[in-house]
């Protein structure tokens, strides 16, 4: 079982419209398009909140395609 972020992540105040607009697309979308919407969001994040790449792809749940370290 994974914990996922993303619905508090849709209630945070200071997160930036692109990545709060792709989460939720992701949480409306089907199963299969979900991830692309997911990976906008961490782009979202990287750029716009200058999060390390890693830890945006781990907010909105991607963890699971970090590379192992």
């Amino acid at each position: 079982m994974s914990f996922s972020l993303l619905n508090l992540l849709l209630h945070e105040e200071d997160l930036p419209t692109s990545a709060l607009d792709a989460l939720r697309r992701a949480t409306s979308a089907p199963t299969a398009d979900r991830p692309r919407h997911l990976h906008a969001a961490a782009q979202a994040l990287y750029e716009d909140a200058q999060l390390d790449c890693d830890d945006a792809r781990e907010l909105v749940g991607l963890y699971d395609t970090l590379p192992a370290r």
